[in-house]
């Protein structure tokens, strides 16, 4: 057998053992009973986003939860943002508004807003989303604040898009499903190493111990998963998963507009700690791989109906993976699609991974 056929048995070992590893971290149970409720600030950050606004306040405020109190942190809009804040504070008791007049020239916007909020929430945990967010339910702040020990002091929950017409919603969908199947399957294995901020809990202690975001000022972007990756553990880490536990997001519209917001998201992964990038790093690779050595090798070599069964067996695995996943973190995917999808995401992959390693400033909108 030549080397390179050993290196394509490599490359598909380590696609399996990963994908078996992704499948056992997300159907691993949690063995710890809900808690008590806890007083919770839910913070939101917003920049001209006076419609979502108007849909997401009333959805917040009708949560089923004892003690909670809503902070918009209104950030220099444009539009009527700021007037509508005014009425629905002055007719809400639990809603709060925090505004930005003026941002520092070295901070960055978001993060600055973002400190302004926690500064002002009374309680000690903390929840965010975004203004382009929905709760699933009225249940969704209980159930993301139900599984604390004395320990936790950081909660992740997932976030997928919501489902429209398309196959860039389709691709969108699969792409937040993949991401979430790694870093909430890591968790739960104790390898906690991302989180993202349009569902995430953390405590004010911690936020202000490790002083906020001062390692990552100047990056755009990273006020979720750098500060998790930052000061996440296996024992101060919990995950809360399930229909009742998610907040819908909504998609972008345009594949060039889904590409730069990618970019900046992947542009951030350069920063995550050394063996983080390494597991992660692997696993992609081997998810390229297959595609442009095992394909291409056993193509040449007359191989091809090894290669159809390792492809069947590939996608089966991926689809009952995807099909699993779903279903746990509280949503469906069509499984049946993933064939087509795992083939616009390779390509995907390797033009958005190869950019974001170059690329040295982001912008924040196309």
């Amino acid at each position: 057998m030549s080397a390179f056929a050993l290196i394509c048995i490599l490359i598909v070992s380590i696609q399996f053992i990963y994908l078996l590893v992704f499948f056992i971290g997300i159907s691993k149970k949690d063995p710890m009973e809900a808690s008590p409720p806890h007083p919770v600030s839910v913070i939101v950050c917003a920049h001209d986003e006076e419609e979502n606004l108007k849909e997401l306040i009333p959805l917040l405020l009708k949560q089923d939860h004892p003690e909670f109190e809503v902070i918009i942190v209104e950030d220099r809009s444009n539009d009527g943002t700021y007037d509508y804040l005014q009425q629905a504070t002055a007719e809400y008791d639990r809603l709060k508004m925090v505004r930005v007049v003026h941002k520092p020239d070295y901070l960055n916007g978001k993060k600055f807003a973002l400190t302004l909020g926690i500064k002002a929430a009374k309680y000690e945990w903390l929840l965010l989303t975004d203004a382009d967010c929905r709760p699933a339910c009225d249940q969704w702040i209980k159930h993301m604040t139900e599984k604390y020990d004395d320990r936790t002091q950081i909660v992740l929950g997932y976030s997928p898009y919501e489902k429209q017409e398309g196959w860039l919603n389709a691709f969108i969908r699969f792409e937040s499903l993949l991401t979430a199947i790694q870093f909430i399957g890591l968790a739960k294995l104790g390898r906690p190493y991302m989180g993202v901020g349009r569902n995430l809990a953390y405590t004010k202690t911690l936020f202000f111990q490790k002083k906020g975001f001062n390692t990552h000022l100047e990056v755009t972007g990273g006020d979720d998963d750098l500060f998790v990756n930052s000061h996440a553990t296996g024992l101060n880490t919990m995950v809360s998963v399930g229909a009742d536990a998610i907040t819908f997001s909504k998609p972008e519209k345009t594949w060039s507009n889904f590409f730069y917001q990618k970019l900046r998201h992947l542009s951030v992964g350069k920063r995550y700690r050394f063996w983080d990038r390494m597991i992660l790093g692997i696993f992609s690779l081997s998810w390229l791989a297959i595609w442009f050595i095992v394909l291409p090798y056993s193509l040449l070599n007359g191989f091809s109906l090894i290669i159809a069964c390792v492809f069947l067996v590939r996608w089966i695995l991926v689809g009952m993976l995807f099909n699993s996943s779903s279903r746990t973190l509280g949503g469906h995917f069509e499984y049946l699609k993933t064939p087509i999808l795992d083939f616009i995401f390779t390509f995907y992959y390797l033009v958005t991974g190869l950019r974001a390693l170059v690329v040295k400033r982001i912008r924040w909108k196309n």
